[in-house]
């Protein structure tokens, strides 16, 4: 604990807000596997047989494979199978298409704000680094002749420290905004299979 006050102190202002940003990070990424799951974004045993089924002409067991179920892919097949069976085929695509975006807005939500972390992060700490070599290199003009070596390499190792902070900060978050961002185009990948599949079954009604 004592360390991390040090660290802290000599990291400067710009140390504080990169902390605070390490903090939002870690929060972020936590509540964004926590929201995935509640959507049931790696789930999706449900609409694929669902969508067999259809396929087999099971129309009532289709209905019963996603009923009630909150994963995303399940939900979409739910909604095409409702579209289809009161809509004209156009009307019913759309429909789907409609549910689909909101699915997907639901599944990046969050990642835009772990992509401005992984951003500004590094950002801060090139900022802090700027602002300590300014203060180190002024320390030595005002000392003049009788400057100590070791007191401008103690200044600038200080500055560096935030340059290093933003970088440890920026890497978890930008490797999370990827990885959340595969798990969104997957779960597109196979919303956009199913559909296709369930309206290229014959007629749903």
């Amino acid at each position: 604990m004592e360390a991390l006050s040090v660290f802290l102190a000599r990291g400067g202002p710009a140390i504080w807000v990169i902390a605070a940003l390490s903090v939002a990070t870690l929060a972020l990424i936590l509540w964004k596997l926590w929201r995935l799951i509640v959507l049931g974004a790696f789930a999706g045993q449900r609409a694929e047989r669902a969508v067999a089924l259809w396929q087999e002409g099971q129309r009532e067991a289709a209905v019963a494979a996603v009923a009630g179920r909150v994963g995303l892919r399940a939900r979409l097949v739910r909604t095409a199978i409702e579209a289809r069976a009161a809509l004209p085929e156009p009307k019913a695509r759309e429909e789907t298409t409609r549910i689909a975006r909101r699915l997907l807005a639901e599944a990046r939500e969050g990642i835009r704000a772990l992509e401005l972390i992984a951003v500004i992060a590094p950002l801060l700490g090139l900022l802090g680094t700027v602002l300590g070599m300014i203060e180190a290199f002024q320390a030595l003009e005002s000392s003049g002749a009788a400057a100590d070596p070791a007191d401008l390499a103690g200044g600038i190792w200080e500055a560096l420290l935030t340059t290093a902070a933003g970088m440890a900060v920026a890497i978890p978050a930008a490797m999370a905004v990827t990885w959340f961002e595969a798990i969104a185009d997957s779960a597109r990948a196979d919303m956009e299979d199913l559909a296709t599949r369930l309206f290229l079954a014959g007629e749903g009604a």
